[in-house]
């Protein structure tokens, strides 16, 4: 059965040597990549925010529509919706290593982030490795 497939963008507890990776079973990994922004310790997963400054490491996916919609509810959005309690689905630019970008959907952080912890190599899997 073929469908329409998306590409997302994943930098923290669903990368791969993450707690939520299995969560991505079924996904096709596409590339490692950086997007433009910032990434903060918010509890036992981190939060995205996108912008000029600094860059967040993380993998793109492709996923088909059900595991987008999976995905969404993982991240607390509802079904058809983008902004979520905590979360909102946005598309990000995503530089690969060779140079060229990509278009991918990402959750980026819409909490607060006074009192959070800037993890300033914008690598979550080196300072929060799931369980191998």
């Amino acid at each position: 059965m073929s469908g329409t497939r998306e590409l997302v963008f994943v930098y923290g507890t669903l990368r791969r040597g993450g707690t939520n990776h299995f969560r991505m079973s079924g996904a096709d990994l596409v590339a490692e990549g950086v997007v433009k922004g910032r990434i903060y310790r918010i509890s036992w997963y981190p939060g995205l925010v996108l912008g000029e400054t600094g860059e967040v490491k993380g993998e793109v996916y492709s996923v088909d529509a059900a595991q987008l919609l999976e995905l969404d509810a993982f991240e607390g959005l509802s079904a058809g919706e983008v902004v979520g309690s905590e979360y909102r689905r946005v598309k990000a630019v995503v530089s690969r290593p060779d140079g060229k970008t990509l278009s991918a959907w990402a959750w980026e952080w819409t909490g607060p982030i006074d009192g959070k912890d800037l993890l300033e190599q914008g690598d979550w899997i080196a300072v929060e490795p799931g369980d191998e």
